[in-house]
């Protein structure tokens, strides 16, 4: 049996704030408060959900994904690279610094969804940008500041998305949010190397109304994914099973991670295009801050 849980908007974090396409939001359990990207308007935004305090800062290029340093900083997949990025107290402008130099094989990607495993390494992928091409030119590469960028071996996605790791950090989930593919898979993840293999489907999402987007695992191994068109989040069991689904204001939640003091909130981000989505969806861009009744567990930052 399916648990359904509705959540209103009460919930909304930052009453006055609409992202264009809001993602990948983060815990920093030693700030404790919440950063997250808005992919095309360039900007990393930062809440205190004690205080209420919203801090925005912008980049020189898009931004694709972003994961924390252990010092509080940020390293962001961008348009052109993997960069160091520092964020003024104040806000403002953002301090950048190239790590790494974008590997993609053609003209017209950037990088995507991004997440460091259980050890610390950086997963994230490329996308063509131009998504009506239905390219499958869309990689993943993986990051340490040892090696640089390098190839996976996982390829042939359009938007490769919903990067996750089970807590023993012995598998690996991703998708493909293109409405042609909607699939979730899963790999065998080694610690030691940092190498995923035996691609297998997890979740087929064909049959469903929502694409596959940004996700996140529990504390029990299940994993949470937004489901963008259809306004909710789902969580999956270890085995695939469809055992909760959480309906939001929104018709395009993007992605969702958990954090507070007891990992037991959940923040979720959504999309908004302009005025022609905002007619159809009232609340897309809002930012959503809720229980959902279940412990999440703590994001690794990039140590390696």
């Amino acid at each position: 049996m399916t648990t359904v849980t509705v959540i209103g908007l009460d919930a909304v974090a930052v009453p006055d704030l609409r992202n264009g396409n809001g993602e990948n939001p983060v815990w920093d359990a030693d700030r404790r408060d919440w950063t997250w990207i808005d992919i095309p308007g360039r900007s990393v935004h930062r809440l205190d959900p004690s205080s209420g305090r919203h801090r925005r800062w912008t980049l020189p290029e898009m931004i694709g994904s972003l994961v924390l340093r252990p010092d509080g900083g940020a390293v962001c997949g961008c348009e052109t690279g993997v960069f160091d990025v520092d964020l003024p107290e104040e806000g403002g402008e953002a301090t950048v610094a190239r790590l790494a130099a974008a590997p993609f094989p053609k003209d017209g990607m950037r990088f995507n969804d991004g997440r460091c495993d259980r050890q610390g390494r950086l997963w994230v992928s490329g996308m063509v940008k131009d998504i009506t091409q239905g390219d499958t030119s869309g990689a993943w590469y993986r990051f340490t500041r040892a090696d640089g960028l390098t190839e996976t071996g996982l390829t042939g996605f359009v938007i490769p998305n919903g990067s996750a790791f089970s807590p023993d950090g012995r598998i690996l989930y991703a998708s493909d949010t293109h409405r042609d593919v909607r699939m979730v898979w899963s790999w065998d993840y080694d610690p030691d190397t940092g190498t995923a293999r035996d691609r297998r489907p997890f979740v087929d999402m064909r049959a469903m109304v929502g694409r596959p987007d940004g996700a996140t695992v529990d504390v029990d191994g299940c994993y949470w994914i937004c489901c963008l068109d259809e306004g909710c989040i789902k969580r999956f069991t270890p085995q695939g099973v469809l055992d909760r689904r959480i309906e939001v204001p929104m018709r395009k939640p993007t992605m969702c991670a958990f954090g507070g003091d007891d990992l037991r909130t959940m923040l979720v981000t959504s999309l908004s295009r302009g005025p022609a989505d905002l007619a159809e969806d009232p609340h897309g861009g809002r930012v959503l801050m809720f229980d959902p009744g279940v412990q999440g567990l703590p994001e690794p930052r990039l140590t390696q």
